[in-house]
């Protein structure tokens, strides 16, 4: 099963359009054109890491622990109330450096499907949400604790200090997207 079938299964698709008025069907063609580039990011900060263990994702992750947040980020998403954008944009910033690269993914993204930029805009912090909250409720699936989170989330990502391979959870959601995409 892709990505898009999981954040589909669990409510997130449903979730979005709702929040953004939208019906699901614009809703999950936009989180399946975005996701590659949500995941990219994820990836690019990874292999960035690679010589010192977990960098610029371990922020990601970290910083979302750390804010007490924690897997609570996909539950915000699921939520019945609006989702917070503050967390999905602080995601955003660390996956992709600046809010310029974030305009240029939702105008990437709205000349491929003709779906309007803004709405594009809107939806990408809540899907770095959802991405990274399904990230850690399967962290949490491996027995960590709050204390331990950080050596979690490294055991699940550890595979990048060595030999620069992704591991755990981030290289399965790679692997789910790269192989999703090929399927097209």
């Amino acid at each position: 099963m892709n990505l898009s079938q999981i954040l589909q299964q669990s409510g997130v698709i449903g979730s979005m359009a709702r929040e953004l008025n939208v019906d699901e069907g614009t809703a999950r063609t936009a989180a399946g054109a975005l996701l590659p580039a949500i995941v990219a990011g994820m990836g690019r900060q990874t292999t960035s890491a690679a010589g010192g263990g977990l960098g610029g994702l371990g922020s990601i992750l970290g910083g979302a622990l750390g804010g007490g947040a924690g897997g609570g980020l996909l539950d915000q998403v699921l939520g019945q109330g609006p989702t917070p954008p503050q967390p999905g944009n602080d995601i955003l910033g660390q996956i992709f450096g600046s809010k310029d690269v974030s305009r240029g993914v939702a105008e990437e993204v709205a000349g491929s499907t003709g779906i309007a930029p803004d709405l594009l805009k809107k939806m990408l912090p809540i899907l770095a949400m959802a991405v990274v909250g399904y990230m850690m409720n399967q962290n949490r699936g491996a027995g960590t604790g709050a204390a331990g989170a950080g050596g979690g989330l490294g055991g699940s990502l550890g595979g990048n200090a060595g030999g620069g391979m992704l591991g755990g959870a981030l290289g399965g959601i790679l692997g789910q997207v790269v192989s999703g995409m090929a399927r097209r």
